[in-house]
């Protein structure tokens, strides 16, 4: 099947490149460089017929992505089949192509000896070429079988399942509280990650497909979820984890201090409204030409900025800051530095838990000369300026030890304290379960973490005809998990609709 048997001896492991870091600052463009097609084809041929690919299994791709195939496919140039097998198990490659971590590679067998294969950047690259050459193109079903669902939020997870659903010839209508579609999608990444226009790209395509989008449409508010109900043959709740997890210590209520989400909702919507977002080159005055945004920008220009929390939310909170031009930033982080290798207790084909330096980092890193990150820290305490605006951060220094049970246990090291100044905080801690609107509206049952509660494989809630998927159901996740979700979700309303179900 492996067209060049040989190739993971003959070829090292080389990464689409990132644009260099004190440039891509300038702007918000996505920050990925472009690569020859040869580049990709040499990179396919990595790929190493192994047999068993753990990178398509439980532990690699959460949609079971066929990707010794297209690997294959790519190698020789076949371009357009390779597409057809992507397209066979990802509705949305463009979207994971672009902001999964990727534990595909983290699962690959080549990843024992060597670098493992790119396959992140070729899935991309395959759904991108699909694009340009017009293979993309609108497949309303044949058939409509007169059945209406409604789908409860416009993130992966629902877009995924209204895709299949509307496949399957069902009248699908997508409902979203924002005034775009897209969810996480558009207002939770930054454009530097995913330009806006690749979602809208595919937005467009599903509603010439014949699925319907309601936007400034808030289920649970001027649209009670019971009505909804009563009027569809099915409702999908996949209205996402959105309920941030907060941190109660002496300040929080500040003016200076938000939740990571607020700023880069803020920060996406103020550069959708004017229009210009992708072209201006001055990131700070960008957001306030032109724009009608309901909601307050917060600029970092200028500013002392703390970021807590290490995750992705976190970094893109660094890369925003730093594209406004804030004059300091650090990343508070509670748990020690990850290792350079994989530890003992985390062996492949697990995701690897090892140190990265993710785009923000390496921007700050070229701005202030250093890494933004500051490891075992505890915020005990935001500092008022007397004004009512946050002026700094106290802190102090943990220790991670087991205990007698092998538990771990944190510690605070004595003599540790520490005042960071800060006119910005933002938290990037996760977040805690869905709102509880949709819960009270139908009597939902939740389970332990206040997520609805819908056994995976079936995803049917404890009222009937209402299905869940994605954060609300699994707790916060992945965009590429979100995308399973909803596609699993998919194929049991069908079936709950029809008697029986053809989609994958």
């Amino acid at each position: 099947m492996i067209g060049k048997l040989t190739g993971f001896k003959e070829y090292t492991r080389l990464a689409v490149p990132w644009r260099a870091p004190n440039i891509r600052v300038h702007d918000f463009d996505e920050f990925h460089e472009h690569v020859s097609e040869e580049h990709l084809r040499t990179q396919g041929a990595r790929c190493m017929d192994c047999g068993v690919p753990f990178c398509q299994a439980d532990t690699g791709c959460p949609v079971d992505n066929l990707i010794p195939e297209w690997n294959d496919l790519v190698y020789q140039g076949r371009w357009r089949e390779a597409l057809d097998r992507l397209h066979k198990t990802n509705n949305f490659p463009e979207f994971t192509g672009r902001v999964c971590p990727a534990p595909c590679e983290g699962a690959c067998v080549l990843g024992i000896i060597d670098p493992p294969v790119t396959i992140k950047d070729i899935e991309c690259a395959i759904v991108e070429r699909g694009f340009e050459e017009g293979w993309v193109t609108p497949k309303p079903p044949a058939v409509r079988t007169g059945k209406k669902v409604a789908v409860v939020g416009s993130g992966p997870a629902g877009l995924a399942s209204a895709d299949l659903l509307n496949q399957a010839g069902h009248r699908v209508t997508v409902y979203e509280r924002d005034d775009r579609i897209g969810g996480l999608l558009t207002y939770g990444i930054p454009p530097m990650k995913i330009d806006q226009r690749i979602v809208q790209r595919r937005v467009d395509l599903m509603a010439r497909e014949g699925v319907r989008f309601a936007t400034n449409s808030c289920v649970g508010a001027e649209i009670n979820v019971k009505d909804l109900r009563e009027n569809s043959d099915a409702v999908l709740l996949a209205c996402g984890a959105t309920q941030p997890r907060d941190l109660s210590i002496p300040g929080r209520d500040l003016e200076g201090v938000h939740f990571a989400m607020d700023y880069l909702h803020a920060n996406s919507k103020s550069m959708l409204d004017s229009e210009q977002g992708q072209s201006d080159t001055d990131p700070c005055t960008l957001h306030h030409k032109g724009g009608s945004s309901t909601r307050n920008h917060i600029s970092a220009k200028g500013k002392h900025v703390i970021v807590i929390g290490g995750g992705d939310t976190g970094c893109d909170c660094i890369g925003t800051a730093m594209r406004h031009g804030c004059e300091s930033l650090v990343n508070f982080e509670i748990l020690p530095r990850p290792p350079d290798k994989r530890s003992p207790d985390n062996p492949w084909p697990q995701w690897p838990r090892v140190f990265r330096v993710e785009y923000g980092h390496e921007e700050a890193q070229s701005v202030f000369g250093h890494d933004p990150r500051e490891y075992c820290v505890l915020s005990k305490e935001f500092v008022d300026n007397g004004h009512g605006h946050i002026k700094s951060a106290r802190t102090v220094r943990v220790d991670w030890n087991k205990d007698k049970s092998g538990v771990w246990q944190m510690s605070e090291v004595p003599g540790s304290e520490k005042e960071f100044p800060a006119d910005l905080v933002f938290l990037a801690m996760g977040f805690i379960g869905p709102e509880a609107t949709m819960v009270e509206q139908l009597g939902l049952e939740t389970d332990d973490q206040s997520n609805f509660k819908a056994e995976w494989g079936e995803f049917a809630t404890s009222v009937d005809g209402v299905f869940a998927a994605g954060d609300c159901r699994r707790g916060q996740s992945l965009v590429v998990w979100a995308i399973s979700e909803g596609r699993g979700a998919a194929r049991e309303i069908d079936r709950y609709l029809m008697g029986n179900t053809n989609l994958p």
